[in-house]
């Protein structure tokens, strides 16, 4: 880190990438170089249950370097973006005031939109209207809710597609609890970025999608001989609602039907690989189109050296 000042000057890692595509190495290899607390920035891997099939560093990965934010939220609990800036904030500011390299690493765009350009400034959306919507996407379908957006929030429902189960019900939500569209709550000032735009490394990890694919498989391979199956079974049992996040993680619902008698285990194996390569290719998307400025690296590259402007 030089002779960089924390008094005055914040600064951090951003790593972005597709599952698989090998950021907990880059990020491991960065925090041993740089006095660096590795900063998680993946949906499904705040989540307590979810170890195996959210491919969360393991212990002997967590002993190289401080890791935050890993596996400290219930299975039971939605967990939002606002919740997540917020713990992203008090990690941040512990790692600067202890003098150590942020390394923020993950999948979640929204994450790293929510860490780099703040939030809207939405009200929080009454539980029983949301748990309506939910249950309207569960009965009619989520295509149904896409033509009712259509209905309340054109440019919305232009931009989603029909069957976005996620974005479809907030953009709905939200302008049926306010009347005000998604839009036009995003337009106004919210929470503020948390990092300073001259202040950090912002980095795509984008590997050739013949080798991501292949990666893909052979880890999640990796996941069934580790106990992947059994991790899902006893998420399962837990009888939670299955519209929570982390009822949704890939692997649940395939070898839930794998147990349940409907699906062959090699079926429900290639089926989640399946999906896996689907994600990472809406990942790949979001990437090049919300995060086009950043730096692109390949996987295994060499990092050029950090250099930070002078405060």
């Amino acid at each position: 880190m030089g002779n960089l000042n924390f008094a005055t000057r914040k600064p951090a890692v951003l790593i972005a990438g597709p599952t698989a595509s090998g950021k907990s190495a880059l990020a491991i290899e960065l925090a041993r170089q740089h006095n660096g607390v590795i900063i998680n920035a993946d949906s499904m891997q705040v989540y307590r249950e979810l170890r195996i099939l959210s491919a969360r560093p393991d212990a002997e990965e967590e002993a190289q370097a401080p890791h935050r934010l890993y596996g400290h939220v219930g299975a039971e609990e939605r967990y939002s973006v606002a919740r997540w800036r917020e713990d992203a904030k008090a990690a941040l500011e512990a790692a600067w005031r202890d003098e150590q390299l942020p390394i923020v690493v993950g999948g979640t765009g929204l994450y790293f939109k929510a860490l780099t350009e703040g939030l809207s400034s939405i009200p929080p959306i009454p539980a029983e209207l949301r748990a309506a919507v939910e249950a309207r996407a569960d009965a009619e379908g989520v295509p149904s809710l896409h033509a009712a957006l259509k209905q309340l929030d054109p440019e919305s429902a232009a931009r989603l597609a029909p069957l976005d189960r996620t974005r479809v019900v907030r953009a709905l939500e939200v302008v049926e609890a306010t009347g005000r569209t998604i839009g036009d709550w995003q337009q106004e000032t919210g929470a503020p970025p948390l990092v300073e735009a001259d202040a950090v490394r912002r980095i795509v990890l984008e590997p050739e999608r013949a080798v991501l694919y292949e990666r893909i498989g052979r880890r999640f391979d990796v996941m069934v001989e580790r106990g992947g199956m059994a991790e899902a079974e006893a998420l399962i049992a837990l009888g939670l609602n299955p519209a929570l996040p982390a009822m949704k993680a890939i692997g649940i619902r395939e070898f839930g039907a794998h147990l349940a008698g409907e699906l062959a285990l090699d079926e429900a194996i290639e089926r989640a690989k399946m999906e896996t390569r689907r994600y990472a290719k809406r990942q790949g998307t979001w990437f090049r189109n919300q995060m086009a400025d950043w730096e692109r690296l390949a996987p295994g590259a060499t990092l050029p050296e950090i250099n930070w402007r002078s405060a």
